[in-house]
């Protein structure tokens, strides 16, 4: 018995061609009169189980043989020997088939490039730190693997309400058939119900027009936002008429800053100073009222020598004292476009280093990228915006239950 135990576990090949019922009936049939039951038991078990083993080795276990690779990982490139077995069963967990990068790597490329490193910086990065030779066209394919996760968050669902959405746009200089145009990169910045702000999508466009706008609305519209209290923006041309005829019921609000720097942009150093504390008691009145005499005190003093001052506020005066209609809370947040403003500086520090952007995907990369570093630090909701919501909770009661 001893003998044929190890016979079966020293050559388990040959005990795999034969039939398991097929086993020597000699030894078996001396296991009546010899051991009890539960020892034979045993020994059936024991017999099945080596032929199973000795089954699987001949049919699943690898070969030796196998392909030596090399795998770029962060501690550098690495020789690992990959093992093929014959029916090609084989599937490797920690890297994948014919996966020569680890993961760490790419994070580490879409780190950089979202900090604002160009390609070609990224390539001697890594040359420099992990001695590999990366070359810019593979930096390339890496970062374009998040452009579905780019359309993905540009078609993302939103939220149904915003008291405040915020309208701004940005330039980029990028490429159109051999020549360098100038593209600009609209942002949307909404301001939720928890006081959060949260960039609504971006949209690229060589020229605004009120068609360009209609569309982005509409947009906003599909991916679930049925209201918008105020819309804050600098006067763009065709936003107003967009808004109206998507959403009627929103208020606009220009922002004051735009129009006083457009005001003063063509007066004089030497009254520009006198001019700017003028018009600060238009924008800085208590109510309408005082707002509309001192604009007409404003009129007596500057009109006949800066007459285009006094018709661009006279233009857009009722989009300009909209926050007049609304408590100390409520237009802290809507007199300027600051929110958005600010956004934009810090785009402008990762995209610094580039001067040109060949295609319109490579700027949404960019500016994906941007927005999920630049968001990290908005954990907090906008300041005082407890009274705020409070103040909005009055003024949009009827919409709110709605």
């Amino acid at each position: 018995m001893r003998e044929f135990l190890c016979d079966c576990k020293e050559r388990p090949t040959t005990l795999a061609r034969r039939q398991a019922s097929a086993a020597p009936r000699k030894y078996i049939d001396h296991l009546d009169g010899i051991f009890s039951a539960t020892l034979r038991q045993h020994f059936l078990a024991c017999l099945q189980q080596a032929s199973s083993v000795a089954s699987l080795s001949s049919e699943k276990i690898c070969t030796l043989s196998g392909r030596r690779i090399y795998v770029m990982q962060h501690y550098g490139a690495s020789e690992i020997a990959v093992p093929r077995d014959r029916n090609g069963e084989f599937e490797p967990k920690v890297l994948e088939k014919r996966q020569v990068r680890t993961d760490e790597i790419e994070q580490k490329i879409l780190g950089m490039y979202a900090k604002g490193m160009s390609q070609r910086d990224i390539e001697d990065n890594l040359r420099e730190i992990y001695g590999a030779d990366i070359p810019q066209t593979l930096i390339s394919k890496i970062t374009d693997k998040i452009l579905p996760e780019v359309n993905e968050w540009q078609n993302r669902p939103l939220e149904a309400i915003y008291p405040v959405v915020y309208f701004d746009g940005i330039v980029f200089k990028t490429r159109k058939d051999n020549q360098i145009i100038n593209k600009c990169v609209y942002t949307v910045l909404g301001i939720d119900m928890e006081g959060h702000k949260e960039i609504l999508g971006t949209w690229i466009s060589e020229n605004e027009s009120a068609s360009f706008w209609a569309g982005v609305a509409s947009d906003l519209k599909k991916r679930g936002v049925t209201d918008i209290f105020i819309a804050c923006h600098d006067n763009l041309r065709g936003l107003s008429e967009a808004i109206n005829a998507v959403y009627p019921r929103t208020k606009q609000q220009l922002c004051i800053v735009h129009q006083i720097r457009n005001s003063v942009k063509f007066v004089p150093w030497k009254d520009r100073k006198v001019i700017c504390a003028d018009l600060k008691k238009v924008y800085g009145a208590v109510n309408l009222d005082d707002a509309e005499y001192a604009l007409e005190e404003f009129r007596e003093k500057w009109e006949r020598r800066y007459p285009a001052i006094l018709r661009s506020w006279d233009d857009n005066w009722a989009e300009l004292t909209t926050f007049f209609e609304y408590p100390q809370e409520i237009r802290h947040l809507i007199y300027t476009t600051n929110a958005v403003e600010a956004y934009h500086r810090m785009v402008r520090k990762f995209t610094k280093s580039k001067a040109i952007f060949p295609t319109d995907d490579a700027i949404r990369k960019v500016v994906y990228l941007s927005v999920k570093e630049i968001t990290k630090k908005w954990t907090m909701p906008v300041r005082d915006w407890g009274m705020a919501y409070s103040q909005f909770a009055i003024y949009f009661a009827e919409r709110l239950v709605a």
